[in-house]
């Protein structure tokens, strides 16, 4: 399977999970997603967390914006 394909059928995960975690429209969720590193490197084939979990990533995502949140680094 092709890695846009895969991406493409984990977002449809992912997504979701973004707009009820942070209440937010589907726009928003990609916007969200893909202007983070988690997005970043997700979209890089070369990291290869195209293949992880959606779970997997969605929780990369979701601490990464917490730590924003709160300050760390």
């Amino acid at each position: 399977m092709a890695h846009g394909t895969i991406r493409a059928n984990t977002l449809k995960t992912i997504i979701p999970l973004i707009m009820e975690h942070f209440r937010c429209s589907e726009n928003d969720a990609l916007k969200l997603f893909y202007q983070s590193y988690t997005g970043e490197c997700f979209s890089d084939d070369s990291t290869g967390l195209y293949g992880q979990s959606a779970i997997y990533v969605f929780s990369l995502f979701y601490e990464e914006i917490n730590k924003k949140d709160h300050g760390s680094p």
